[in-house]
């Protein structure tokens, strides 16, 4: 696993989550009210637990041992192009290499359903930087608006070009 530490990689185990725990809902439920507060209402677009049930979308969570340590969401835009969402790490898991092994989970499944493209919208100010960061790391280049997105001072958008499976 790229960027992760080897013992965090044998220690992290990401999977599917059906959102039916307490622990997964609360972090979820929290990343999109911190996500509120760091976006104006126009912009802010962090899918709430009611978006995150759609068939549409997975979505990932991590755990060392019995503690939820991150999650992710990959949702399918159309058959070839799929969306990063709801990233999160769960506080006292930062820096330990979740994120990326949630995204590694993300982008392995986008191949092997075979999309030719991932994207992502995150946050253009300060506060989005660490994410930013994560998605240049694992290959993610800038590109503009899709899927319905617009143009907006405060959104930044991502896109990697998947090999075929």
């Amino acid at each position: 696993m790229p960027d992760v530490p080897a013992a965090t990689a044998s220690a992290v185990r990401v999977v599917v989550d059906d959102l039916d725990g307490a622990a997964i809902r609360a972090l979820l439920t929290g990343h999109h009210s911190e996500m509120a507060a760091n976006s104006p209402a126009c912009s802010m677009h962090a899918l709430d637990l009611t978006a995150l049930r759609d068939p549409a979308v997975t979505v990932w969570s991590a755990w060392a041992g019995a503690e939820l340590a991150g999650c992710g969401a990959l949702k399918q835009l159309d058959p070839r192009h799929g969306e990063v969402k709801s990233m999160r790490t769960a506080d006292g898991f930062t820096g330990r290499g979740i994120a990326a092994a949630v995204l590694d989970a993300i982008v392995t499944e986008a191949r092997t359903r075979g999309y030719l493209r991932l994207s992502l919208e995150t946050g253009s100010d300060d506060f989005f930087a660490p994410a930013r960061r994560l998605y240049l790391r694992h290959g993610f280049t800038e590109c503009g608006p899709f899927a319905g997105y617009v143009l907006d001072p405060y959104s930044q958008f991502f896109t990697l070009a998947l090999d075929r499976a």
